[in-house]
């Protein structure tokens, strides 16, 4: 048996699949191995030599890794095809032992047959380059991040945090909200003549300059003087330009093009965009299928699109759409200068798959997000849309006046895929835009009909939302595709930011934050100083620059600069409140300090006496609730759990902690997220059934796991086919639940009730 180790517990059936019977699928999870989260655990005086451990998380999971490892004939590594993925291919076969040129790295940029199979076919080293640029982001982000932070706790509060690229992002909304504040608007305004050409239509021309320079009115008496100098003023077209023009289609999606659409055209945020599309790469149910990757590779920064794609999107255009709707040639897009250029763009794996075809299986924001992404990966393959475009210029008593117009030639790609409409254009301002204008000639006359004005005041610029924020991260060089999601979600999670419907502002402490990084660290805190490391960090996975070199420039003087922020005085902390509350420890007077998570009582004499007594609304001394005891005993060691809260909602824990750590999910009913209540037996081994939960899918797995490698995606109904002798699952389609046989090439469906039996 051949053992294919991949991360995602979400695209195991789906990898399973495709490689068949004699290969075993291990997931990881992510990471198993990493730096350990209480201490630096960089050596800084030693090349920047990191210690990693097995995450406390991932022990039993390396356990099982190394049970199945030692008995296959052979190992491959297909964790994902960025440096992430490399870096923890590298860790799996550290634990392993596997020789750093052994050919076990495959790599596919989409899940589906014939990519694995091809990529079974040309496993290579792991590329140690890859390795190192992420081993050098990984340092580089631990030592700002465990240097810096502590500065802030003591500067600010306690449980603070920095980091490279949190910090940076942090600045831009900071800077952005300042600039909002300290805008002063100005008055201008809009100057139209409507004329009428030949007694018949109406144009509405609108004054841009005087005597062939521009002329901007920017208050009440200069639009009355223009009125004056017009009165009985004739208008004279003085140029007439007729041009046909092209619109060139949008390049295939990127990550950061993705997030911005799918905010702006569907109102989708950066997590539902990030989950939907995670679940799209992995792989959703179809009938008579099971699970099916619907894209590709998710996490790119470049428009390159395969060959075989081109030529598959380019039949699938003149089939559908005609051959006036494909290019003589196929469009190629330019990926930008700071682009990896790992992956293709995302694009579905099959245009055979049309969002109609599978709407029935997918929620909504999986449709939506899939239709976009097809819908956007077709229109760029297809023909310019064309427009006859006319501008014509008119002249009275000096003053220029001009109208231009635009009408729908040849609708070319947008008969797929259009822009998405600025929030700051109307219906009528759409409409004056497309509207067809009347045959005119130079040197014709028109009729004055009237006026028409209107104030404005300029505006500030616009706070960001998370598309635009996201935008500026890519166009600034911070970050990269796989970074964007969780740097804009965790200033949320800090409190450094809040929203205003879609606006992303930054609260008082994130400005605080801000401030203060800038005021210690400005080398850190500059968009160029940040987008050059990124810059490196790519050097280093081309092969060219040592990763501890880099690192090494960086950490010139950061030290003193750490030093010199500690031992300044300069503080944003309030003083401590002196209260007449006696610490039951000590006996010392306790006093009120502001934490992360509003104000509570300390004891002063800290850190001889940590004691602390959480305050409520009134300020006065809450009281400690019993924790609530549920049924459920622990299975380690015998105790009754009891219900805790955590950062994910509530979850039963051992009250034997620190002894016993076992810690059981919950549902929303305040059952065990994993309890087997209404699961039949494992129908490969006869142990119990486990429901399995991940952040990103659910899938039904034995309890005897690794010794038994049983898994579903639908759950078992305890019954076997009366076809072929397989197991039967529950799913659920468009007309309700149903039972079907979970083996693709049988045909046994009938309704969940029982009802209307179907052999196929």
């Amino acid at each position: 048996m051949n053992l294919v180790i991949i991360e995602g517990f979400g695209k195991l059936e789906t990898v399973q699949k495709y490689l068949g019977s004699g290969y075993k699928v291990f997931a990881t999870g992510g990471h198993v191995r990493d730096l350990p989260p209480k201490r630096l655990a960089v050596d800084v005086d030693n090349d920047f030599k990191p210690t990693y451990v097995v995450l406390d998380d991932k022990k039993s999971t390396v356990d099982s890794l190394k049970k199945a490892a030692s008995s296959a004939e052979k190992i491959l590594l297909a964790t994902d095809p960025d440096r992430e993925g490399e870096a923890i291919s590298w860790h799996v076969a550290t634990l392993l032992d596997i020789p750093d040129d052994a050919p076990v790295r495959i790599e596919f940029n989409e899940i589906s047959k014939s990519a694995i199979q091809a990529a079974l076919k040309s496993p290579r080293p792991i590329d140690k380059s890859l390795v190192d640029a992420q081993q050098a982001r990984r340092v580089l982000d631990r030592l700002v991040g465990y240097k810096i932070s502590p500065v802030l706790c003591k500067k600010i509060h306690g449980s603070l945090s920095a980091g490279r690229v949190q910090s940076v992002t942090l600045r831009l909304v900071v800077d952005r909200e300042r600039e909002i504040q300290a805008f002063v608007p100005e008055e201008y305004w809009n100057f139209f003549a409507l004329l009428k050409v030949r007694g018949k239509d109406d144009i509405k021309c609108a004054l841009v300059g005087y005597k062939g320079e521009k002329l901007k009115l920017t208050n009440a008496s200069e639009v009355e003087d223009v009125k004056k100098n017009l009165d009985g003023a004739e208008y004279v077209v003085t140029n007439v330009k007729k041009s046909v023009t092209k619109a060139h289609p949008y390049a295939p999606f990127i990550t950061s093009t993705m997030q911005q659409d799918a905010l702006n055209k569907l109102g989708m945020s950066l997590k539902q965009t990030s989950s939907a599309a995670q679940t799209l790469y992995e792989g959703v149910e179809l009938p008579d299928e099971g699970k099916v990757a619907l894209i590709t590779y998710i996490r790119t920064d470049s428009t390159r699109v395969s060959s075989q794609a081109i030529a598959a999107a380019r039949q699938f255009i003149g089939d559908t759409f005609g051959s006036e709707y494909l290019p003589e040639k196929p469009n190629y897009y330019a990926s930008k200068k700071s682009a990896q250029d790992a992956h293709e763009a995302i694009r579905p794996i099959s245009l055979d798959r049309t969002p109609k075809s599978v709407k029935p299986y997918l929620n909504k924001h999986l449709f939506m997000l899939y239709e976009l992404i097809y819908k956007r990966f077709l229109a760029s393959q297809m023909s310019d849309a064309t427009y006859n475009s006319v501008s014509i210029d008119i002249a009275a008593n000096g003053y220029d006046f001009r109208i231009s117009g635009r009408t729908p030639l040849f609708d070319g790609f947008t008969k797929v895929y259009a822009a998405a409409t600025p929030a700051d254009k109307d219906d009528k301002s759409k409409a004056e835009e497309t509207k067809q204008l009347p045959e005119v000639a130079e040197g014709e006359k028109l009729d004055f009909v009237k006026f028409e004005t209107e104030q404005k005041f300029t505006k500030p610029p616009a706070r960001y939302t998370e598309a635009s924020l996201v935008k500026a991260m890519e166009e600034k060089g911070i970050g990269r595709p796989a970074t964007y999601t969780p740097t804009v979600t965790l200033l949320a999670a800090r409190k450094y930011t809040a929203k205003e419907g879609r606006a992303i502002m930054p609260t008082e402490l994130g400005c605080q934050v801000s401030d203060m990084l800038v005021r210690y660290f400005p080398d850190i805190m500059d968009v160029g100083f940040t987008a050059k490391l990124e810059d490196e960090l790519d050097g280093i996975e081309d092969g060219g620059v040592r990763w501890q070199s880099v690192l090494s420039d960086f950490y010139v003087g950061f030290e003193d600069k750490v030093r010199a922020a500690k031992d300044d005085d300069f503080t944003l902390k309030a003083p401590d409140e002196q209260t007449d509350y006696v610490c039951d420890k000590c006996g010392a007077n306790m006093v009120i300090k502001a934490g992360r998570y509003g104000k509570f009582l300390a004891c002063p004499n800290y850190p001889k006496c940590k004691n602390t007594k959480n305050l409520d609304e009134s300020g006065n001394i809450a009281e400690p609730k019993a924790p609530e005891v549920s049924d459920v005993v622990c299975d380690k060691c015998g105790a009754k759990m009891i219900v805790r809260t955590g950062r994910y909602g509530k979850f039963l824990a051992c009250p034997n902690y620190p002894k016993c750590k076992n810690i059981v999910n919950i549902d929303g009913n305040g059952k065990p997220a994993d309890s087997a209540d209404n699961l039949p037996p494992c129908p490969k081994c006869g142990k119990p059934l486990k429901k399995i939960t991940t952040r990103r899918s659910v899938f039904y797995g034995c309890s005897g796991y690794p010794d038994c490698d049983f898994a579903s995606s639908a759950p078992p109904v305890g019954e076997n086919c009366p076809s072929c002798g397989a197991y039967l699952v529950e799913k659920s389609g468009k007309n309700g639940k149903y039972i079907k046989c979970s083996n693709k090439d049988c045909k046994y469906k009938r309704e969940a009730s029982g009802a209307n039996e179907n052999n196929g």
